[in-house]
Protein backbone atom coordinates (compact mmCIF):
# COMPACT_ATOMS: atom_id res chain seq x y z
CA UNK A 1 0.00 0.00 0.00
CA UNK A 2 1.14 3.56 -0.65
CA UNK A 3 1.98 5.88 2.22
CA UNK A 4 -1.14 7.95 1.59
CA UNK A 5 -3.47 4.95 1.42
CA UNK A 6 -6.38 5.01 3.88
CA UNK A 7 -5.40 3.98 7.38
CA UNK A 8 -8.70 4.43 9.22
CA UNK A 9 -12.14 3.27 8.17
CA UNK A 10 -15.31 4.94 9.43
CA UNK A 11 -18.46 2.86 9.04
CA UNK A 12 -21.53 5.09 8.91
CA UNK A 13 -21.13 8.62 7.55
CA UNK A 14 -23.81 10.49 9.46
CA UNK A 15 -23.81 13.09 12.22
CA UNK A 16 -21.04 11.19 14.07
CA UNK A 17 -19.09 9.41 11.36
CA UNK A 18 -18.43 12.22 8.90
CA UNK A 19 -17.12 14.73 11.50
CA UNK A 20 -14.94 11.94 12.90
CA UNK A 21 -13.54 11.10 9.46
CA UNK A 22 -12.79 14.76 8.77
CA UNK A 23 -11.09 15.18 12.16
CA UNK A 24 -8.68 12.32 11.41
CA UNK A 25 -8.08 13.60 7.89
CA UNK A 26 -7.27 17.09 9.14
CA UNK A 27 -4.64 15.48 11.37
CA UNK A 28 -3.07 13.95 8.25
CA UNK A 29 -4.53 10.47 8.74
CA UNK A 30 -6.05 9.12 5.48
CA UNK A 31 -9.63 7.94 6.00
CA UNK A 32 -11.96 5.70 4.04
CA UNK A 33 -15.62 6.10 4.92
CA UNK A 34 -18.23 3.45 4.27
CA UNK A 35 -21.94 4.07 3.91
CA UNK A 36 -24.81 2.02 2.50
CA UNK A 37 -26.33 5.02 0.72
CA UNK A 38 -24.64 5.54 -2.68
CA UNK A 39 -25.82 9.16 -2.91
CA UNK A 40 -23.95 10.01 0.30
CA UNK A 41 -20.80 8.34 -0.96
CA UNK A 42 -20.99 10.24 -4.25
CA UNK A 43 -21.44 13.56 -2.47
CA UNK A 44 -18.51 12.98 -0.13
CA UNK A 45 -16.19 11.97 -2.97
CA UNK A 46 -17.24 15.16 -4.73
CA UNK A 47 -16.40 17.19 -1.62
CA UNK A 48 -20.06 18.03 -1.08
CA UNK A 49 -21.12 17.72 2.57
CA UNK A 50 -24.65 17.04 3.82
CA UNK A 51 -23.75 17.52 7.50
CA UNK A 52 -23.98 21.05 8.93
CA UNK A 53 -21.00 20.59 11.25
CA UNK A 54 -18.82 19.75 8.22
CA UNK A 55 -19.18 22.52 5.63
CA UNK A 56 -18.30 21.58 2.07
CA UNK A 57 -15.54 24.20 2.23
CA UNK A 58 -13.93 22.09 4.93
CA UNK A 59 -14.51 18.71 3.30
CA UNK A 60 -13.56 19.51 -0.30
CA UNK A 61 -9.82 20.19 0.27
CA UNK A 62 -9.56 16.87 2.12
CA UNK A 63 -11.17 14.88 -0.68
CA UNK A 64 -9.04 16.69 -3.27
CA UNK A 65 -5.91 15.62 -1.38
CA UNK A 66 -7.17 12.05 -1.05
CA UNK A 67 -7.35 12.26 2.75
CA UNK A 68 -11.07 11.47 2.74
CA UNK A 69 -12.63 8.92 0.43
CA UNK A 70 -15.91 7.06 0.62
CA UNK A 71 -17.20 3.72 -0.62
CA UNK A 72 -20.14 1.33 -0.37
CA UNK A 73 -17.84 -1.72 -0.48
CA UNK A 74 -17.10 -3.68 2.67
CA UNK A 75 -14.17 -5.33 0.92
CA UNK A 76 -12.27 -2.05 1.14
CA UNK A 77 -12.24 -2.36 4.94
CA UNK A 78 -9.96 -5.40 4.73
CA UNK A 79 -6.77 -3.37 4.32
CA UNK A 80 -7.27 -0.72 7.01
CA UNK A 81 -5.43 -0.54 10.32
CA UNK A 82 -8.48 0.56 12.31
CA UNK A 83 -12.23 0.52 11.73
CA UNK A 84 -14.55 2.81 13.71
CA UNK A 85 -18.23 1.84 13.78
CA UNK A 86 -20.64 4.80 13.89
CA UNK A 87 -23.92 3.12 13.03
CA UNK A 88 -27.34 3.95 14.51
CA UNK A 89 -28.62 2.20 17.63
CA UNK A 90 -32.29 3.22 17.85
CA UNK A 91 -35.03 1.82 20.06
CA UNK A 92 -37.59 -0.54 18.58
CA UNK A 93 -41.35 -0.24 18.99
CA UNK A 94 -41.05 -1.82 22.46
CA UNK A 95 -38.49 0.80 23.61
CA UNK A 96 -35.74 -1.82 23.54
CA UNK A 97 -32.26 -1.37 21.96
CA UNK A 98 -32.08 -2.24 18.28
CA UNK A 99 -28.51 -3.33 17.53
CA UNK A 100 -29.28 -4.74 14.09
CA UNK A 101 -27.22 -2.13 12.22
CA UNK A 102 -24.18 -2.56 14.46
CA UNK A 103 -24.31 -6.36 14.48
CA UNK A 104 -24.97 -6.46 10.75
CA UNK A 105 -21.87 -4.33 10.27
CA UNK A 106 -19.89 -6.62 12.56
CA UNK A 107 -20.97 -9.65 10.52
CA UNK A 108 -19.76 -7.96 7.34
CA UNK A 109 -16.46 -7.02 8.99
CA UNK A 110 -15.96 -10.56 10.31
CA UNK A 111 -15.84 -11.85 6.74
CA UNK A 112 -12.93 -9.51 6.02
CA UNK A 113 -11.17 -9.12 9.37
CA UNK A 114 -7.44 -9.69 9.43
CA UNK A 115 -4.94 -10.06 12.29
CA UNK A 116 -3.78 -6.86 13.95
CA UNK A 117 -6.78 -4.72 13.07
CA UNK A 118 -8.45 -2.48 15.64
CA UNK A 119 -12.25 -2.25 15.73
CA UNK A 120 -13.85 0.47 17.86
CA UNK A 121 -17.55 0.88 18.48
CA UNK A 122 -18.65 4.52 18.88
CA UNK A 123 -22.42 3.99 18.77
CA UNK A 124 -24.21 4.62 22.06
CA UNK A 125 -25.45 1.42 23.65
CA UNK A 126 -25.88 -0.44 26.94
CA UNK A 127 -22.98 -1.74 29.08
CA UNK A 128 -21.86 -5.13 27.86
CA UNK A 129 -22.55 -4.61 24.15
CA UNK A 130 -18.90 -4.51 23.08
CA UNK A 131 -17.89 -7.60 25.06
CA UNK A 132 -21.08 -9.66 24.73
CA UNK A 133 -22.28 -8.74 21.24
CA UNK A 134 -19.64 -7.03 19.09
CA UNK A 135 -16.60 -9.15 19.97
CA UNK A 136 -18.36 -12.55 19.45
CA UNK A 137 -19.75 -11.34 16.12
CA UNK A 138 -16.25 -10.36 14.98
CA UNK A 139 -14.80 -13.65 16.25
CA UNK A 140 -16.85 -15.50 13.66
CA UNK A 141 -13.88 -14.61 11.47
CA UNK A 142 -11.98 -17.32 13.30
CA UNK A 143 -9.76 -14.74 14.97
CA UNK A 144 -9.74 -14.16 18.73
CA UNK A 145 -10.58 -10.72 20.13
CA UNK A 146 -7.80 -9.37 22.34
CA UNK A 147 -5.31 -11.84 20.91
CA UNK A 148 -5.50 -11.70 17.12
CA UNK A 149 -7.24 -8.33 16.76
CA UNK A 150 -8.16 -5.44 19.03
CA UNK A 151 -11.59 -4.28 20.21
CA UNK A 152 -12.59 -1.17 22.15
CA UNK A 153 -15.50 1.13 22.89
CA UNK A 154 -15.18 4.91 22.63
CA UNK A 155 -18.48 6.79 22.89
CA UNK A 156 -19.25 9.62 20.50
CA UNK A 157 -19.82 12.95 22.24
CA UNK A 158 -21.12 14.99 19.33
CA UNK A 159 -23.25 18.04 20.08
CA UNK A 160 -24.50 19.20 16.65
CA UNK A 161 -24.12 22.89 15.96
CA UNK A 162 -21.53 23.44 18.66
CA UNK A 163 -18.27 25.17 17.81
CA UNK A 164 -16.54 25.54 21.19
CA UNK A 165 -16.32 21.77 21.74
CA UNK A 166 -15.72 19.67 18.65
CA UNK A 167 -14.74 16.09 17.83
CA UNK A 168 -11.11 17.18 18.10
CA UNK A 169 -11.32 19.16 21.34
CA UNK A 170 -13.82 17.05 23.32
CA UNK A 171 -11.96 14.51 25.52
CA UNK A 172 -12.24 10.97 24.13
CA UNK A 173 -13.10 8.18 26.56
CA UNK A 174 -11.64 4.81 25.55
CA UNK A 175 -12.12 1.37 27.09
CA UNK A 176 -10.58 -1.73 25.50
CA UNK A 177 -11.41 -5.40 25.86
CA UNK A 178 -7.87 -5.92 27.18
CA UNK A 179 -5.11 -3.52 28.26
CA UNK A 180 -3.47 -4.04 24.87
CA UNK A 181 -6.75 -3.13 23.14
CA UNK A 182 -6.95 0.05 25.19
CA UNK A 183 -3.39 1.00 24.32
CA UNK A 184 -4.03 0.49 20.60
CA UNK A 185 -7.14 2.65 20.77
CA UNK A 186 -5.32 5.37 22.73
CA UNK A 187 -2.55 5.44 20.13
CA UNK A 188 -5.09 5.78 17.32
CA UNK A 189 -7.22 8.56 18.79
CA UNK A 190 -4.16 10.46 20.02
CA UNK A 191 -3.31 11.11 16.38
CA UNK A 192 -6.46 13.19 15.91
CA UNK A 193 -7.99 14.37 19.20
CA UNK A 194 -6.48 16.58 21.88
CA UNK A 195 -7.24 14.48 24.96
CA UNK A 196 -7.77 10.75 25.39
CA UNK A 197 -9.21 9.41 28.65
CA UNK A 198 -8.54 5.68 29.17
CA UNK A 199 -10.88 3.65 31.39
CA UNK A 200 -10.67 0.11 32.69
CA UNK A 201 -13.09 -1.62 30.32
CA UNK A 202 -15.64 -1.20 27.53
CA UNK A 203 -18.37 -1.43 30.14
CA UNK A 204 -17.04 1.63 31.96
CA UNK A 205 -16.89 3.57 28.69
CA UNK A 206 -20.40 2.44 27.72
CA UNK A 207 -21.81 3.44 31.11
CA UNK A 208 -19.97 6.77 30.96
CA UNK A 209 -21.90 7.82 27.86
CA UNK A 210 -25.20 6.78 29.37
CA UNK A 211 -24.49 8.67 32.59
CA UNK A 212 -23.71 11.84 30.64
CA UNK A 213 -27.03 11.78 28.83
CA UNK A 214 -29.09 10.49 31.77
CA UNK A 215 -27.70 13.36 33.86
CA UNK A 216 -29.12 15.84 31.36
CA UNK A 217 -32.42 13.99 30.92
CA UNK A 218 -33.07 13.81 34.67
CA UNK A 219 -32.18 17.44 35.35
CA UNK A 220 -34.26 18.65 32.43
CA UNK A 221 -37.16 16.58 33.76
CA UNK A 222 -36.72 18.26 37.14
CA UNK A 223 -37.02 21.79 35.75
CA UNK A 224 -39.85 20.69 33.44
CA UNK A 225 -41.78 19.42 36.43
CA UNK A 226 -41.07 22.64 38.31
CA UNK A 227 -42.24 24.63 35.27
CA UNK A 228 -45.61 22.86 35.41
CA UNK A 229 -45.88 23.54 39.16
CA UNK A 230 -44.80 27.17 38.79
CA UNK A 231 -47.44 27.60 36.10
CA UNK A 232 -50.12 26.57 38.59
CA UNK A 233 -48.62 28.78 41.30
CA UNK A 234 -48.28 31.77 38.96
CA UNK A 235 -44.53 31.91 39.58
CA UNK A 236 -42.05 32.71 36.78
CA UNK A 237 -39.90 29.56 36.56
CA UNK A 238 -37.36 31.34 34.32
CA UNK A 239 -36.75 34.00 36.95
CA UNK A 240 -36.45 31.31 39.61
CA UNK A 241 -33.78 29.47 37.60
CA UNK A 242 -31.83 32.66 36.88
CA UNK A 243 -31.90 33.60 40.55
CA UNK A 244 -30.76 30.14 41.65
CA UNK A 245 -27.94 30.28 39.09
CA UNK A 246 -26.37 33.19 40.96
CA UNK A 247 -25.24 30.69 43.59
CA UNK A 248 -21.56 30.07 42.76
CA UNK A 249 -21.53 26.46 44.01
CA UNK A 250 -23.81 23.47 44.32
CA UNK A 251 -26.17 24.43 41.50
CA UNK A 252 -26.13 23.97 37.72
CA UNK A 253 -28.90 25.66 35.72
CA UNK A 254 -31.06 23.65 33.33
CA UNK A 255 -33.89 25.15 31.30
CA UNK A 256 -37.41 23.79 30.79
CA UNK A 257 -38.88 23.32 27.35
CA UNK A 258 -41.50 21.53 25.24
CA UNK A 259 -39.72 18.17 25.54
CA UNK A 260 -36.50 16.41 24.59
CA UNK A 261 -35.19 15.93 21.07
CA UNK A 262 -32.19 14.59 19.20
CA UNK A 263 -30.94 11.04 18.92
CA UNK A 264 -29.26 10.81 22.33
CA UNK A 265 -31.01 12.30 25.35
CA UNK A 266 -34.58 11.06 24.69
CA UNK A 267 -33.34 7.56 23.80
CA UNK A 268 -30.12 6.66 25.61
CA UNK A 269 -31.57 6.34 29.13
CA UNK A 270 -33.78 3.51 27.92
CA UNK A 271 -30.71 1.43 26.99
CA UNK A 272 -29.82 1.31 30.67
CA UNK A 273 -33.42 0.82 31.77
CA UNK A 274 -33.63 -2.22 29.50
CA UNK A 275 -30.29 -3.67 30.61
CA UNK A 276 -31.09 -3.15 34.30
CA UNK A 277 -33.96 -5.63 34.10
CA UNK A 278 -31.38 -8.37 33.50
CA UNK A 279 -30.13 -7.64 37.02
CA UNK A 280 -33.62 -7.53 38.57
CA UNK A 281 -33.27 -3.78 39.00
CA UNK A 282 -35.72 -1.05 38.05
CA UNK A 283 -34.33 2.36 37.17
CA UNK A 284 -37.31 4.21 38.61
CA UNK A 285 -35.63 7.63 38.70
CA UNK A 286 -34.67 7.41 35.01
CA UNK A 287 -38.07 6.12 33.96
CA UNK A 288 -39.84 8.87 35.88
CA UNK A 289 -37.68 11.49 34.13
CA UNK A 290 -38.63 10.00 30.79
CA UNK A 291 -42.31 10.16 31.72
CA UNK A 292 -42.09 13.81 32.80
CA UNK A 293 -40.26 14.87 29.65
CA UNK A 294 -42.59 12.95 27.34
CA UNK A 295 -45.61 14.75 28.81
CA UNK A 296 -44.29 18.26 28.11
CA UNK A 297 -45.64 18.60 24.53
CA UNK A 298 -49.16 17.92 25.81
CA UNK A 299 -48.74 20.44 28.62
CA UNK A 300 -47.52 23.03 26.12
CA UNK A 301 -50.54 22.49 23.86
CA UNK A 302 -52.82 22.87 26.87
CA UNK A 303 -51.09 26.17 27.61
CA UNK A 304 -51.70 27.29 24.02
CA UNK A 305 -55.38 26.45 24.48
CA UNK A 306 -55.53 28.53 27.67
CA UNK A 307 -53.77 31.44 25.97
CA UNK A 308 -56.29 31.36 23.14
CA UNK A 309 -59.17 31.11 25.61
CA UNK A 310 -57.93 34.33 27.22
CA UNK A 311 -58.60 35.97 23.84
CA UNK A 312 -62.02 34.27 23.61
CA UNK A 313 -60.79 31.97 20.86
CA UNK A 314 -60.89 28.20 20.54
CA UNK A 315 -57.92 26.13 19.40
CA UNK A 316 -60.22 24.34 16.98
CA UNK A 317 -60.14 26.42 13.82
CA UNK A 318 -57.32 28.71 14.98
CA UNK A 319 -54.43 29.48 12.67
CA UNK A 320 -51.16 28.67 14.46
CA UNK A 321 -47.58 29.46 13.41
CA UNK A 322 -44.92 27.26 15.01
CA UNK A 323 -41.53 28.96 15.15
CA UNK A 324 -38.77 26.34 14.86
CA UNK A 325 -39.12 22.59 14.37
CA UNK A 326 -35.50 21.39 14.74
CA UNK A 327 -34.83 19.62 18.03
CA UNK A 328 -32.41 22.37 19.11
CA UNK A 329 -31.38 25.83 18.01
CA UNK A 330 -29.25 26.41 14.91
CA UNK A 331 -29.33 22.87 13.47
CA UNK A 332 -31.45 21.16 10.82
CA UNK A 333 -31.93 17.94 12.78
CA UNK A 334 -35.56 17.03 13.57
CA UNK A 335 -34.92 13.62 15.13
CA UNK A 336 -37.24 13.17 18.12
CA UNK A 337 -38.01 16.90 17.99
CA UNK A 338 -40.79 17.87 20.41
CA UNK A 339 -42.05 20.26 17.75
CA UNK A 340 -43.33 17.31 15.74
CA UNK A 341 -45.44 16.14 18.68
CA UNK A 342 -46.67 19.68 19.35
CA UNK A 343 -47.76 20.05 15.72
CA UNK A 344 -49.50 16.67 15.79
CA UNK A 345 -51.41 17.54 18.97
CA UNK A 346 -52.40 20.97 17.64
CA UNK A 347 -53.71 19.44 14.43
CA UNK A 348 -55.60 16.75 16.33
CA UNK A 349 -57.43 19.57 18.14
CA UNK A 350 -58.47 21.12 14.85
CA UNK A 351 -55.86 23.86 14.51
CA UNK A 352 -54.51 24.92 11.12
CA UNK A 353 -50.75 24.72 11.64
CA UNK A 354 -47.92 26.29 9.66
CA UNK A 355 -44.28 26.50 10.64
CA UNK A 356 -41.25 28.66 9.98
CA UNK A 357 -37.73 27.30 10.35
CA UNK A 358 -34.73 28.61 8.36
CA UNK A 359 -32.92 25.30 8.88
CA UNK A 360 -35.71 22.85 8.00
CA UNK A 361 -37.29 23.44 4.59
CA UNK A 362 -39.95 20.76 4.83
CA UNK A 363 -41.53 18.10 7.01
CA UNK A 364 -42.57 15.45 4.45
CA UNK A 365 -44.37 13.19 6.93
CA UNK A 366 -46.46 16.09 8.15
CA UNK A 367 -47.02 17.40 4.62
CA UNK A 368 -45.69 20.83 5.62
CA UNK A 369 -43.17 23.25 4.16
CA UNK A 370 -41.54 26.10 6.03
CA UNK A 371 -42.95 29.56 5.43
CA UNK A 372 -40.57 32.51 5.29
CA UNK A 373 -40.41 34.57 8.45
CA UNK A 374 -42.31 37.76 7.71
CA UNK A 375 -43.07 40.07 10.67
CA UNK A 376 -45.83 41.74 8.65
CA UNK A 377 -47.65 38.40 8.31
CA UNK A 378 -47.63 37.53 12.02
CA UNK A 379 -50.86 39.39 12.78
CA UNK A 380 -52.65 36.94 10.51
CA UNK A 381 -52.13 34.09 12.97
CA UNK A 382 -54.26 33.55 16.06
CA UNK A 383 -51.12 32.47 17.93
CA UNK A 384 -47.38 32.27 17.32
CA UNK A 385 -45.73 29.42 19.25
CA UNK A 386 -41.96 29.48 19.80
CA UNK A 387 -40.75 25.88 20.02
CA UNK A 388 -37.13 26.21 18.83
CA UNK A 389 -35.30 29.52 19.27
CA UNK A 390 -32.88 29.80 16.37
CA UNK A 391 -30.42 32.68 16.37
CA UNK A 392 -31.03 35.54 13.97
CA UNK A 393 -34.80 35.79 14.51
CA UNK A 394 -36.15 39.24 15.36
CA UNK A 395 -37.95 38.27 18.56
CA UNK A 396 -38.81 41.89 19.28
CA UNK A 397 -40.74 41.96 16.02
CA UNK A 398 -42.46 38.70 16.98
CA UNK A 399 -43.61 40.33 20.20
CA UNK A 400 -44.78 43.55 18.57
CA UNK A 401 -46.46 42.17 15.43
CA UNK A 402 -48.20 39.08 16.86
CA UNK A 403 -51.62 39.21 18.47
CA UNK A 404 -50.62 36.35 20.83
CA UNK A 405 -47.32 34.56 21.50
CA UNK A 406 -46.76 31.37 23.48
CA UNK A 407 -43.03 31.33 24.15
CA UNK A 408 -41.73 27.92 25.19
CA UNK A 409 -38.07 29.07 25.17
CA UNK A 410 -38.15 32.40 27.04
CA UNK A 411 -36.75 34.45 24.15
CA UNK A 412 -39.62 36.81 23.29
CA UNK A 413 -39.86 40.08 25.24
CA UNK A 414 -43.35 40.66 26.60
CA UNK A 415 -45.34 43.45 24.96
CA UNK A 416 -48.68 44.50 26.48
CA UNK A 417 -49.26 41.06 28.01
CA UNK A 418 -49.30 39.34 24.64
CA UNK A 419 -46.60 36.81 25.52
CA UNK A 420 -47.37 33.66 27.50
CA UNK A 421 -44.22 31.94 28.76
CA UNK A 422 -43.78 28.27 29.59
Amino acid sequence: MSADAPKVGVVGLGYVGLPLAVTFAEAGVPVLGLDAVPAKVERINAGDSYIEDVPSERLAPLTERGLVRATTSWDAMRWLDAILICLPTPLNEHREPDLSAVLGGAESLAQRLRPGQLVVLESTTYPGTTREQLAPALERSGLRAGRDFYVAFSPERVDPGRTDWTTKTTPKVVGGLTPACTERAIALYSEAVDTVVPVASPEVAEMTKLLENIFRAVNIALVNELAVLCDRMDVDVWEVIDAAATKPFGFMPFRPGPGLGGHCIPIDPFYLTWKAREYDFHTEFIELAGKVNSQMPKFCVEKIMRALNSKRKALNGSRILVMGVAYKANVNDTRESPALRVISLLESEGAAVEYSDPYVAELPRQGLRSVDFDPDALAGYDAVVVVTAHDGIDWQAVAERSSLVVDLRNVVPDVDGRVWKL
